[in-house]
């Protein structure tokens, strides 16, 4: 077994909340699997996400790129077949 702890559990809201110790070493913000078993609760971290790609970053290290101005923005009519139904792109 390991170390023990005591925590206290509080009103947050209409609910009951469980601060746990710093010293268990959860981040802030991390979700938790909490299981009621035979003798008690066993609490355990959920795998971390994978992270979102920042590109914010990238847009200036390629000069040459540049936005399309609307009035040089060129779309071409053509015909849309939604569930059968012709429609024309106004």
């Amino acid at each position: 077994m390991g170390e023990e702890y005591r925590a206290k559990i509080f009103k947050s809201g209409n609910s009951l909340a469980l601060r746990l110790p710093k010293a268990l070493g959860f981040k802030e913000g991390a979700e938790v699997v909490l299981r009621e078993e035979r003798t008690g609760f066993s609490v355990e971290p959920l795998p971390d996400q994978p992270k979102k790609i920042d590109l914010s970053g990238i847009a200036g290290s390629i000069p040459w790129l540049k936005p399309i101005p609307p009035e040089d923005r060129i779309f071409e009519e053509r015909e849309l077949d939604w569930e059968g139904k012709r429609l024309k792109r106004d």
